[in-house]
């Protein structure tokens, strides 16, 4: 199924203004482990979606959401812009015109990969793709009950990341003194896959 334009402008919306809203907890989370820039970074760059919302919700869903990915690159800074455009552009590069289960999950592999090959990074090092590789997983699995499995996934593997040693990232410069804390790129991608999630729900009660 491919979004209708009404639906696209719900979910870019819904994405945006729930990053916006917990800017003061990402920065919270970035601050312990991090830079302390994350909230903020994330906010410039999703204030900068919403502001061509108009434009961005009115293109096929590939071309939004490589619009996404780059207003992220352009506005936010450290290493989430690059790794959050970087997912958004290629998730709307390879993203078939006529949207299925199975070819979200394709697009989405080729979206993780791309943040991992970016990144220089894999599951397991406490970043955002603690999060991203284990809901790939659940894509593929299939079945039923699809979204309450992404939406626990999203949950779970963001809590997973508290006990983890950072080993790439600003992060892993602590060591062991990063264990203890969520990576707050991992509860960013959580939120964002709520987001998304509750739009549909909503849209299909």
């Amino acid at each position: 199924m491919t979004p209708t334009p009404k639906l696209q402008r719900k979910l870019i919306q819904a994405v945006a203004e729930t990053v916006i809203r917990h800017a003061g907890e990402l920065t919270a989370l970035d601050q312990a482990i991090g830079d302390g820039d994350h909230g903020l970074n994330m906010k410039r760059g999703f204030e900068a979606v919403l502001a061509d919302l108009d434009r961005t919700s009115m293109q096929p869903t590939g071309e939004a959401l490589k619009a996404v990915g780059m207003a992220l690159v352009m506005k936010v800074g450290g290493a989430s812009g690059p790794l959050y455009g970087t997912l958004f552009m290629s998730l709307g590069k390879a993203l078939p015109a006529d949207v299925t289960v199975a070819g979200l999950a394709d697009a989405f592999a080729a979206a993780t990969d791309a943040v991992k090959a970016r990144g220089k990074s894999d599951a397991g090092s406490k970043t955002m793709l603690d999060v991203l590789v284990p809901l790939l997983q659940v894509l593929r699995s299939g079945g039923g009950d699809m979204a309450e499995r992404l939406r626990a996934c999203a949950t779970e593997s963001a809590a997973a990341t508290i006990p983890m040693k950072a080993t790439r990232g600003r992060a892993s410069f602590l060591g062991e003194r990063s264990i203890g804390h969520m990576d707050p790129g991992a509860r960013s991608s959580e939120l964002i896959v709520h987001a998304i999630l509750d739009v549909i729900r909503d849209e299909t009660a």
